[in-house]
């Protein structure tokens, strides 16, 4: 009997692979960086199920062109890189990971904050390029973090674990969505606050939310200027969200303090991107998830997805898909 074929975009764990072996036979893309997308188009034709990460275009040509296709397992919690219309209307189960990366993705974004406020990073690179200015009122100074107030955009997992970090530094915390959670406003002492009163009042700004197109560039020029000028604004959400020009004019004219950034819009950053320079900005290259248990877990639930997929089973991380 012939077993069902798997495209995997990334290679994964050789413990997470032993795992899919008695149930498909795996084709592995081998580079770090991702197939071309006329290769993913070429490999997904021509399998049963794929695996993909955030930065594989899973588009609308791409899922017509599959006749056998029955599954797209993705290793993320968002999809938006996947028409889920067009994935619905040929009967093309889809699958992501949440749940698993909440408390990693929160630490990171707790941990840039951090290194924002206190200017961390800015720091370190003075010691190794042999700058030690003596001590003075005003070298390095940022920004109190505990007893500061704040502001979490998008209140879902993440933004919920992110509130409870905040807890432990006594902060005052905001928080706008679009719907209100009263059950997590008294277990954790929040306040709902719509997103220009927030923008105005935080210390601290942490986009949690969805990519849709309500919050496609929610944060542009008109929001940052609504911001305190010692405000300090976090993202690991997605990059799209922040308007990468009006982040880098903010940041240069001092609108806000400083940011700490871990997805962007595109990704990678173009090398010309004038956020490069930016020595108030702490940059990291979309590794929220990067621990190792959150992403080798990651990486069995993604295998679990297709193993119930190609049984015609339904699967146990599954995205819901338009009807």
């Amino acid at each position: 009997m012939t077993l069902p074929t798997v495209f995997l975009t990334r290679a994964l764990p050789s413990e997470v692979l032993a795992k899919l072996q008695p149930y498909a036979q795996a084709e592995i893309w081998p580079e770090e960086t991702p197939p071309p997308y006329e290769t993913l188009c070429q490999k997904a034709a021509q399998v049963d199920a794929i695996i993909t990460m955030l930065c594989d275009r899973i588009d609308a040509p791409l899922i017509q062109s599959c006749k056998n296709l029955k599954v797209i397992s993705q290793m993320a919690v968002g999809y938006d890189n996947i028409d889920l219309q067009a994935a619905a209307q040929h009967h093309i189960a889809v699958g992501n990971t949440p749940g698993v990366l909440t408390e990693t993705t929160a630490d990171l974004a707790w941990g840039l904050l951090m290194a924002a406020a206190r200017r961390i990073v800015e720091a370190d690179n003075e010691v190794r390029n042999g700058i030690w200015r003596p001590w003075g009122p005003d070298v390095l100074t940022g920004q109190d973090i505990y007893g500061a107030t704040l502001g979490i955009i998008g209140f879902g997992r993440i933004g919920q674990a992110m509130a409870r970090r905040a807890r432990g530094f006594d902060m005052r915390i905001l928080y706008y969505d679009i719907q209100r959670n009263p059950t997590a406003e008294q277990t954790l002492g929040v306040l709902f606050t719509p997103l220009e009163d927030l923008l105005k009042q935080s210390d601290f700004i942490s986009i949690h939310a969805y990519l849709n197109q309500q919050t496609y560039r929610m944060i542009g020029r008109p929001q940052f200027e609504c911001m305190k000028p010692t405000a300090v604004l976090i993202n690991t959400a997605r990059g799209a969200m922040v308007d990468p020009d009006a982040l880098a004019w903010a940041l240069q004219e001092g609108r806000i303090a400083a940011a700490g950034i871990d997805v962007f819009d595109p990704e990678p950053m173009p090398a010309n991107s004038p956020l490069l320079a930016m020595r108030n900005l702490v940059i990291t290259p979309h590794i929220a998830s990067a621990s190792k248990q959150t992403r080798l877990r990651m990486a069995f639930m993604t295998i679990e997805n297709v193993i119930a997929g190609l049984q015609g089973l339904p699967l146990p991380y599954p995205v819901p898909l338009p009807t």
